[in-house]
């Protein structure tokens, strides 16, 4: 093994992490914010779709009635939309490869809905009683499908991947220095600060896409966005004095979800309105 100083190896190992970012880059749809996109959308698709497959084996469903109804009729509606939106712009359509489902989850204590790469969605009774209307349901299923639009998970993968690459040749070289501060401050924080520096802020700007999107595509299938600060107004007052510190959360503070909303609201009605099919 031949020596290099630190300065030289650092500049070195910059340049191979950006000639491995560079070509794998992807835009995210409506915003064009670049994303790393190392992992292939398909691999995580099929994924999603095993695990999918197993979550509805274990849970206890609801396979019929008015709610899952309302559920569907919802998704198809935004569904359509989204693929219509992209068609009559020429682009390519990011939900063209999703296989999509629906299901109702009967758990009245999880208040939550998510939605799988590849358009796999889950909503748990309990959101119900938070959601209250069509148009609220809508705002937070429009979230749950701008994940997948997005491809966050994707791009989560990717990060992931990159970072642990990075950290662990860094961390070889500086003869284990970034674990032992990792370590030491865990030690006396109990706190991660990769998890805390990196990945949380990162996920916090994943949702604020999410809600911007969300937020767009519910008003393209012609449901009222307005909903959207009554919505999160209930779910603060649930989650009063249960929230985190915003630096510890992956998810936006509730107040800062309504700040944003109610400066979108008026954009997007205006620029992104009802689509014909």
């Amino acid at each position: 093994m031949y020596n290099i100083n630190r300065r030289k190896f650092l500049g070195l190992f910059g340049c191979g992490c950006c000639s491995l970012m560079l070509p794998s880059c992807s835009t995210v749809p409506i915003t064009d914010r670049k994303q790393l996109s190392i992992i292939p959308e398909a691999n995580i698709n099929r994924q999603a779709a095993d695990a999918y497959e197993k979550f509805r084996l274990k849970a206890k469903l609801i396979n019929k009635g008015k709610q899952l109804n309302e559920i569907r009729e919802i998704g198809k509606r935004i569904e359509v939309a989204v693929k219509t939106f992209f068609i009559n712009k020429g682009e390519v359509d990011p939900t063209k490869n999703f296989s999509w489902d629906y299901v109702l989850v009967d758990n009245d204590k999880v208040v939550n809905a998510w939605c799988m790469p590849g358009g796999k969605i889950a909503v748990y009774t309990g959101l119900l009683k938070i959601t209250q209307n069509t148009n609220a349901l809508s705002i937070v299923m429009g979230h749950e499908i701008a994940h997948a639009v997005a491809k966050h998970s994707v791009e989560r993968a990717s990060q992931a991947m990159t970072i642990n690459l990075g950290t662990t040749v860094a961390d070889i070289f500086l003869q284990g220095a970034i674990s032992k501060t990792r370590n030491a401050i865990g030690q006396n924080t109990g706190m991660d600060i990769l998890k805390i520096g990196i990945f949380n802020p990162f996920g916090r700007k994943q949702e604020t896409e999410a809600d911007y999107l969300g937020l767009i595509f519910s008003s393209l299938a012609g449901y009222d966005i307005r909903e959207s600060v009554k919505l999160w107004q209930r779910m603060s007052e649930k989650n009063k004095g249960k929230e985190p510190p915003a630096f510890l959360s992956t998810h936006p503070s509730s107040k800062k979800r309504i700040e944003n909303l109610k400066q979108w609201i008026n954009q997007v009605i205006i620029e992104y309105p009802p689509i014909k099919a």
